[in-house]
């Protein structure tokens, strides 16, 4: 074996060693959810980032809240719009993704993306918004793990804790507090729909509460919100 072949080796050992690391990291990380709420997100930690470019002081708005303090018309709202299958699924649903496919390839651009409410969790809690390969690999190892350590009900409370609803608002609370003036706990099934609505832009939607899209968006969810399985 030459010079070269032998560095080649030792850097592929090193790089395999480095992956499996991460991969364990994860793996006992969401193990800690368990029991335990995870403080910040990657998500959070860049929203952060990026507002105290223009404001060194600001802060973002999120309160936890346990997942029966958080409205059943909210959850519904919530596996209507991003995820259907959600308490059939094991993680990841790939007749979603090959649809999603299917329906970009026939659009010529990317209008879904088919993923689940673990997936999202996923890229959330540890990974970037960035659209590679690479990442979205990671987003699905990821989505096993959660749905092995993790009952349906933790990972949509854990998923309703963290996700963005708007500039530097994070989760359900915020986000009710935000926009109603009310506790998660109170929330209507339209103003559940409307929050679920804003899902996949929030900040554009947080923006652009006008949106003609954002009201008809919003009344396709509530009209099918009865049809949701709760975990």
């Amino acid at each position: 074996m030459g010079v070269f072949s032998k560095y080649l080796l030792r850097g592929v050992i090193v790089l395999a060693v480095l992956v499996l690391a991460l991969q364990l990291y994860f793996f006992l990380a969401i193990g800690w959810m368990r029991d335990h709420n995870p403080d910040m997100t990657s998500f959070m930690h860049t929203a952060l980032a990026q507002m105290r470019e223009k404001n060194p002081n600001a802060r973002l708005q999120h309160q936890w809240v346990t997942y029966k303090s958080i409205s059943n018309n909210l959850k519904r709202a919530v596996i209507t719009s991003e995820d259907a299958r959600f308490v059939e699924h094991e993680g990841v649903d790939w007749d979603a993704i090959e649809k999603a496919y299917e329906n970009n390839k026939k659009k010529g651009k990317r209008i879904k993306g088919g993923s689940t409410i673990t997936q999202q969790l996923a890229k959330n809690l540890f990974l970037s918004g960035e659209r590679t390969y690479l990442r979205k690999g990671q987003e699905l190892v990821i989505a096993y793990m959660l749905e092995f350590w993790l009952d349906k009900d933790r990972i949509l409370e854990i998923y309703l804790n963290v996700v963005e609803w708007g500039n530097g608002i994070f989760g359900a609370q915020a986000a009710a507090r935000h926009y109603f003036g009310i506790s998660a706990n109170s929330l209507s099934a339209e103003q559940s729909a409307r929050l679920a609505a804003m899902l996949p832009n929030p900040r554009y939607f947080d923006r652009n509460p006008g949106s003609a899209y954002l009201t008809r968006r919003t009344q396709t969810i509530l009209r099918w919100m009865p049809e949701a399985d709760l975990p």
